[in-house]
């Protein structure tokens, strides 16, 4: 790639974490968002997903950007329009494998996965002249507030999650496999509620009977500790964007800031790699919603 993205969005990260904000957050602060907080869309209606989420959230507040939907140059000439003269596009990435066959010393042929990373670039909706209506309609809030706790209250008991109440700590045990939280009433807003528990549930899915994620923590607060703290953190926000919850900073963030910059600082694939397995993260937490949707019946 002609610029090194790892570092141009780690770099990025950590110049917001240096500052004290937190980049998954900061979308919830933005004006131009309020209320209306979706995962960034393709051309397509299909939503971006890890690290390029992250990307295009900072992208959005940092021009005001209201609209959801990014496309590349050419796409939006296949439908008839144009990207306004000036504009400077934004960076997202594309993460797949290519597969080699080599040649062995004694004449044997492995085949070897190689994994890769391209950039490309995107423009928002809103710096593009000529695109059919429905592209400028701006997004309206996903869920009103008398169904979101209902919504997101069907969401989490749909993991089957062994989910207990009690204490003034929020946390997941490994050992009894369960997510403990402090009762309802003890948080400040029903959002901040279920904000921690989409934390801790992120927590759950690392158990070897589910994702068996494990960065090799072998006591509190070491790097293995800061790594899975910081894929809870961007799960949690994955989720909250997909379900129309309000994230709120927690008592731990201050204290989390500076593990996460050394982690940051001393790999610029950090933050990649915790996209991807949040992203994963949230995926498996929705399977779980769609697995318990009845069949639909078909028409004859």
């Amino acid at each position: 790639m002609k610029q090194d993205i790892y570092q141009k969005v780690t770099d990025k990260i950590i110049a917001d974490l240096e500052q004290g904000e937190l980049t998954w957050l900061k979308p919830w602060s933005a004006g131009n968002t309020d209320g209306r907080i979706v995962k960034p869309l393709r051309h397509n209606g299909v939503a971006y997903s890890g690290i390029n989420v992250l990307m295009l959230w900072g992208a959005a507040m940092e021009a005001g950007f209201s609209s959801p939907t990014w496309m590349t140059f050419k796409q939006a000439k296949e439908l008839g329009a144009h990207v306004r003269k000036g504009e400077r596009g934004n960076s997202v990435v594309y993460a797949n494998t290519i597969t080699k066959t080599e040649e062995q010393d004694d004449g044997s042929e492995e085949e070897r996965t190689i994994p890769f990373m391209k950039a490309y670039t995107v423009f928002n909706v809103e710096q593009i002249d000529g695109l059919p209506d429905h592209y400028y309609t701006k997004p309206e809030p996903v869920i009103d507030p008398a169904q979101r706790i209902k919504h997101a209250d069907n969401f989490f008991a749909a993991t089957g999650a062994d989910i207990r109440h009690g204490g003034n700590r929020a946390y997941y045990g490994g050992g009894s496999d369960h997510v403990q939280m402090p009762h309802f009433e003890c948080f400040r807003s029903p959002e901040a509620y279920y904000a921690t528990l989409a934390h801790e549930l992120t927590h759950w899915t690392k158990h070897k009977s589910r994702l068996d994620r494990d960065f090799g923590r072998k006591r509190w607060g070491d790097e293995g500790y800061t790594r899975e703290e910081l894929v809870a953190e961007l799960g949690a926000a994955f989720l909250c964007a997909d379900l129309a919850l309000t994230p709120e900073p927690d008592a731990n963030h201050a204290a989390y800031i500076d593990s996460w910059l050394a982690v940051l600082k001393n790999d610029k694939r950090a933050i990649f790699s915790a996209a991807a397995h949040a992203q994963k993260a949230a995926d498996f937490l929705h399977g779980f919603s769609v697995a318990a949707q009845p069949e639909q019946g078909v028409a004859a």
